[in-house]
């Protein structure tokens, strides 16, 4: 897609009008949007003379607002080991995506530089209000000095802004530069409100994993709807990233865009959970389970939606045994993923994690009289309700599964005391050190070294 903005020859760009985004309903990517706005950069340049020596200026100024930990940060969020998953997942998406727009802007910003962007009804006045985003003084010093003042300091504001509100809408999604937002007039300004209650319980509470669904949908539908693990809409959907990474690794609360298929028939919904409660599920213990025939081939596993029902929808894993299938809640098996404990990885000694590692590892082995018992993945699979013990830790052994056979395993697996991790099991596992069920172990092939 062309950087340079499309022009409307019905209304041309400036005086008050500053894009030419259509009324309702368009979607643009982070690097079209980016591209769209560049007429608000434009008219700083003209309103302040701006010339190539004063790109550096600029240029630490957009960085310093999308970067973590700066007198600028536009998000105030700082991580360290004690944080949540869910924020250190954040912390890292808003890091990453603020360096490549950074990156865009300054690319932006000396393009126009050196070829303007015509704005053919005359100079951009813009009244963009104040939104708290702190200024470098290398930058308040340019952009009130020379022939600048409240003209220039409101178009670069209404810049800031806006950018800060696509870094922002783009945090749930791992693939996010193919995210396709909805545009309104104002181009990101309808974020806002969703913007705010979203960041508030990032920034004051552990971030449920609903709340960053719920958000990833407005930014891209506009609307909200029922707590769920993810969403689909006429575009496509929104589903956890587990879906397309292994379990062991895989982030536990960012979402990973699907564009539609064919066929699709472009309804809003949720998906959600068959079971809002786990904890009132059936379960059957371990050592219930019956013996396993031999098996004739491989687990295969494929996932499955249900039918829409007022707005939601649920799905399963379909895992398929020789000739038996059993079916396993999709919104269950990423329940699953989210509590499972899983070690970090053997890092040498120096640098601290960096955000967005696994969870902490588990306390080191120590010595045990007796190893863990062991249980069928395929008996568990194809066990009544969840599958739990208090007899003491028990493993599983899913190496060479399909990661999605993996993600079923945790789908029938009671969710208190899972842990998921690559095989081979220390010979003892500490204590759990509480009384609630034993520890079970879901061992999976352990990653390839890069």
């Amino acid at each position: 897609m062309s950087s340079a903005p499309l022009q409307d020859t019905a209304a041309a760009l400036g005086g008050s009008r500053w894009n030419t985004f259509p009324a309702a309903g368009s979607t643009l990517t982070a690097h079209a949007f980016l591209a769209a706005i560049e007429p608000l950069l434009q008219g700083v340049i003209d309103d302040n003379d701006l010339t190539a020596a004063d790109r550096e200026v600029l240029d630490a100024q957009i960085r310093a607002t999308l970067a973590l930990g700066t007198r600028e940060s536009s998000l105030p969020l700082v991580t360290g080991p004690d944080s949540d998953e869910g924020a250190r997942e954040l912390a890292e998406r808003a890091g990453t995506i603020g360096r490549q727009l950074a990156a865009w802007a300054g690319a932006s910003l000396e393009r126009l530089l050196g070829e303007r962007l015509p704005l053919p009804a005359g100079p951009l006045v813009v009244r963009s209000h104040c939104y708290g985003h702190l200024l470098t003084p290398p930058a308040v010093d340019l952009l009130m000095g020379r022939r600048g003042g409240p003209v220039t300091m409101q178009l670069y504001n209404e810049w800031l802004h806006q950018v800060v509100l696509l870094r922002d809408a783009l945090l749930p999604f791992t693939n996010w530069q193919d995210v396709p937002l909805l545009i309104t007039p104002t181009g990101l300004r309808h974020t806002e409100a969703a913007r705010d209650a979203f960041l508030t319980e990032l920034l004051v509470r552990r971030v449920r994993h609903s709340a960053v669904v719920d958000f990833a949908r407005q930014v891209v539908t506009g609307t909200s709807g029922p707590a769920g693990y993810g969403f689909e809409s006429a575009g496509g959907s929104a589903l956890p990233a587990v879906l397309d990474q292994p379990p062991l690794t895989a982030p536990r609360h960012l979402l990973t865009w699907r564009p539609a298929e064919a066929g699709t028939d472009g309804t809003t919904a949720t998906y959600v959970p068959e079971a809002d409660d786990y904890y009132a599920a059936p379960r059957t213990l371990v050592e219930d389970l019956p013996p396993t025939p031999v098996a004739r081939g491989p687990l295969t596993a494929r996932t499955r939606p249900g039918p829409l029902t007022e707005g939601t929808r649920t799905a399963s894993i379909e895992v398929t045994d020789d000739d038996t299938t059993t079916r396993v809640d999709l919104g269950q098996a990423l329940r699953g993923h989210r509590y499972a404990r899983r070690p970090a990885p053997v890092a040498p000694s120096g640098p601290a994690p960096t955000p967005g590692d696994p969870a902490p590892a588990d306390p080191a082995p120590v010595a045990a009289a007796t190893p863990p018992r062991t249980a069928s993945v395929r008996a568990a699979l194809r066990a009544p309700g969840l599958v739990w013990t208090r007899a003491g830790d028990t493993s599983l052994d899913a190496t060479g599964e399909d990661d999605l056979v993996v993600l079923a395993l945790l789908g029938r697996l009671y969710p208190e005391n899972v842990t998921l991790r690559p095989a081979p099991l220390p010979v003892a596992l500490p204590a759990t050190g509480h009384t609630g069920p034993s520890r079970l172990t879901a061992l999976v092939t352990p990653p390839r070294a890069d």
